[in-house]
């Protein structure tokens, strides 16, 4: 398991080391006035404790992110935990750190409006768009999963999945609604704790039970035999860098009391999340027996039922109402959010205030509409894009950094290289994928290294053209 130990010291060391780095980069300064205290309005803008903070960010990034997405990127073998480790700390923990961050310097702005501050109007135009249609998808998804799952289990003696539907609806539309400290506020950090309750009793028992990994190789070990260009950096999103964190980071901004604490929240949950994501890997690879043995237990019982048997196996009763947890509680809280997210991207886009509840129906009603609309037809086919623009929008996010840093006269390659790579996996991905171009990977490759290429070249022409005007 060595290879599992040195990934869990990279991102203890990287939250350490190069988070303090990152943070004294940004240049903190508690003597400013957070939103959350000069613009509070007991809604949105709630000041709460870090830790506090902290919690609730870990689940609403979390969710089952790091859970499904690291079984499936398992497949992949050991590389899995070599893009964990070093994605988490170099790039996912920059983008949510820069995304928090540059929100609590612009009045806990959301994540569109601060790309249309750095990037022109027309990115912040694309940017509201693309940031809704996200959001309401998640939020629909992370919606109709865990109702039909409480239905086929019957929950509480109740099989109706259209029921359990309209209560995870109910559920979803107060929490969009009310003043954040009222249900997000009281019990996510519970859920939070019970995420990591889970994620370190499985890394205790594969350590104890001296479960062997595979022997590292930087090829790809998938069943499949898909590559690991660029479908890993896809398919383990949340547990190394996610675009959807841009959107949350937000909504925790505008509760903090004090600059300093960015990099807990921020850096930190990534981190955490990152720690989550690399637990779930090994425990894919070596449960059973086997990546072929985890390739059949995901094709008969999904990234569920894996979950289910790896936690009822290695924790008994303790350990399935924790996987029921998982797989019910962590999907519902990451989708609550998703549509909070949605009602303050609107809102920030049509500068509407929100403190009065009207005017939160107003916004909040609309999007639930939507939703429900979307929850009686198979969308599936759209759902696959949800890995691309979900890469996409975290390759944006670091971008604005980038451009944030260029613009206060610091050194920008703390971000311009993550986002690069980024843009490299983007546009590699939707020229090779499926529900994309197609492209062999003959093709693929190169066009989207020529892609990255030109994008980092055209930033830094922009930033010397910029230079030359100003001299």
């Amino acid at each position: 398991m060595t290879q599992f130990i040195i990934g869990i010291i990279i991102l203890i060391a990287g939250y350490f080391v190069y988070g303090k780095v990152v943070d004294k980069h940004f240049g903190i300064d508690d003597n400013k006035e957070t939103p959350a205290t000069r613009l509070e309005d007991g809604i949105d803008f709630v000041p709460m404790s870090w830790t506090k903070i902290f919690l609730i960010q870990l689940l609403n990034i979390a969710g089952l992110g790091p859970i499904y997405g690291a079984i499936q990127g398992a497949l992949f073998g050991p590389m899995a935990f070599v893009w964990i480790a070093l994605g988490s700390v170099f790039a996912g923990a920059v983008h949510d750190y820069y995304s928090g961050m540059l929100s609590l310097r612009h009045d806990g702005k959301s994540i569109s409006e601060i790309t249309g501050i750095y990037l022109g109007e027309g990115a912040r135009k694309v940017m509201r768009v693309f940031s809704v249609i996200l959001l309401v998808l998640v939020g629909t998804v992370f919606m109709t999963g865990p109702a039909t799952l409480m239905g086929s289990i019957e929950l509480f003696g109740l099989g109706n999945a259209d029921i359990w539907l309209a209560i995870v609806f109910i559920y979803y539309f107060l929490a969009t609604i009310l003043p954040v400290d009222k249900i997000i506020g009281k019990i996510y950090p519970l859920f939070g704790v019970a995420l990591l309750t889970m994620a370190f009793g499985i890394g205790a028992m594969i350590l104890v039970k001296g479960y062997q990994l595979p022997a590292f190789t930087t090829s790809s070990l998938h069943p499949a035999g898909l590559p690991i260009w660029s479908i890993l950096f896809t398919t383990i999103a949340c547990g190394a860098i996610s675009g959807f964190h841009a959107t949350q980071s937000p909504m925790m901004a505008r509760c903090m009391t004090k600059e300093s604490y960015g990099r807990r929240i921020f850096y930190g949950s990534m981190i955490a999340e990152g720690v989550i994501a690399m637990i779930w890997a090994a425990a894919g690879m070596v449960f059973f027996n086997g990546l072929p043995g985890l390739a059949e237990a995901l094709s008969n019982g999904g990234p569920g039922g894996v979950v289910n048997t790896i936690s009822i196996t290695l924790l008994g009763p303790i350990g399935g109402v924790l996987a029921m947890l998982g797989v019910i509680a962590c999907p519902i809280t990451s989708g609550d959010t998703a549509f909070r997210s949605a009602r303050l991207t609107i809102a920030d886009a049509m500068n509407y205030e929100q403190g009065p509840i009207k005017k939160r129906l107003a916004l909040a009603l609309p999007l639930f509409v939507v939703a429900f609309g979307l929850t009686r037809i198979d969308f599936n086919i759209i759902w696959r894009y949800f890995a691309w623009s979900n890469q996409t929008l975290a390759m944006i996010v670091l971008w604005t950094a980038s451009a944030y840093l260029v613009k206060n006269n610091k050194s920008h390659w703390l971000t311009t290289i993550p986002a690069t790579f980024m843009t490299a996996v983007s546009a590699t991905y939707i020229l090779q994928a499926p529900e994309g171009f197609k492209l062999s990977t003959t093709i693929a490759y190169p066009v989207g290294a020529a892609i990255a290429v030109a994008a980092i070249m055209f930033f830094l022409i922009k930033i010397k053209s910029r230079k030359t005007v100003r001299a």
